[in-house]
């Protein structure tokens, strides 16, 4: 059975020869049939409504039926959308068809022939609409799942905060703004020791733990990413380079190592150490990695000291 509201649009400059295939698909049942008297007009109405199946002569004044595919190809591709297109013509030969074929035509109707011949290529143009429309609808969702899941790659599953792909990504952002704009980036390392827990839940609400804190005790605009089970980092932004110091994240500090925090195994407390490295423009050009790097090196001394490490770059010679 044919599809009703299958869109079809006939552009035959003969208003005879319109109406005889408007005739013939109405009483094959197919309800939303369009016509248009030239390629132009067709293009105007396949621009404010795309069509399933054109029906076009292929030889018309101003631009032919193999100019018209050319240009409902363009259309095509940027709508997101496939037009089934059959080209009515009274020319013969293996190498005029094979030229139309390889200009996108999908079918022809031989204008000798065109009683017997149309309503049927019209049911098959009907059936093959529903697969491309199904595999191009397929096509779309796949798309958008895939750029959903390289969005949520950027998110660790556990803490819900940023993760390594997504601070290289902040990263690069700030080093951009403090080329522009100026201030300074600090850039904090966070360690944690005495993570080792007796069971795998305790481990997880541990770093959910560490991870809500966090979000409390930073500004709402800085940027906070979790690492891995044992490492944070926050980047935040300044107006200079001074304010990037040891004092101005004593309470950063001091949250994560004098209150302990609840898990199923009871309260625990950790040895957190925190390491800073802060720059402005005049340490530019610098690579991400650069920053990092001095970063996991500064650590033990945190550790080691109990107190907040910072270095400034560039370093001095």
């Amino acid at each position: 059975m044919p599809n009703p509201n299958l869109s079809i649009l006939v552009v035959d400059d003969a208003k005879f020869s319109s109406a005889i295939i408007g005739r013939a698909l109405s009483q094959a049942g197919y309800q939303d049939v369009r016509f248009a008297s030239s390629a132009a007009e067709a293009l105007k109405q396949l621009e404010q409504r795309p069509a399933s199946v054109v029906l076009a002569d292929w030889l018309m004044p101003e631009m032919d039926g193999l100019e018209l595919t050319g240009h409902v190809r363009q259309l095509d591709e940027m709508t997101d959308h496939y037009t089934y297109i059959i080209l009515l013509t009274g020319k013969d030969g293996e190498n005029v068809l094979a030229q139309a074929f390889d200009r996108g035509v999908d079918d022809f109707i031989s204008k000798a022939s065109m009683h017997a011949q149309l309503v049927p290529r019209v049911y098959a143009a009907d059936r093959l609409c529903n697969t491309l429309q199904r595999l191009l609808h397929e096509n779309r969702m796949l798309t958008s799942n895939i750029a959903s899941l390289e969005q949520r790659n950027l998110v660790d599953s556990l803490t819900g905060l940023g993760n390594s792909r997504y601070l290289k990504q902040k990263l690069v952002d700030c080093l951009r703004q403090i080329e522009s704009r100026g201030g300074a980036l600090c850039y904090l390392l966070i360690g944690l020791q005495n993570t080792q827990l007796p069971s795998t839940q305790a481990h997880d609400e541990l770093l959910h733990g560490v991870a809500r804190r966090l979000q409390q005790l930073v500004r709402p605009l800085d940027v906070l990413v979790a690492l891995d089970d044992t490492h944070f980092v926050m980047l935040t932004l300044l107006d200079n380079l001074q304010e990037c110091s040891p004092s101005s994240f004593k309470r950063l500090h001091e949250g994560l190592n004098l209150k302990a925090f609840k898990t199923s195994e009871g309260f625990i407390s950790l040895k957190a150490g925190i390491c800073l490295v802060g720059l402005d423009a005049r340490a530019l050009p610098i690579e991400p990695l650069t920053i990092i790097e001095h970063a996991h090196k500064l650590l033990p001394e945190a550790y080691a000291s109990g107190r907040v490490a910072a270095m400034r770059l560039p370093l001095p010679h």
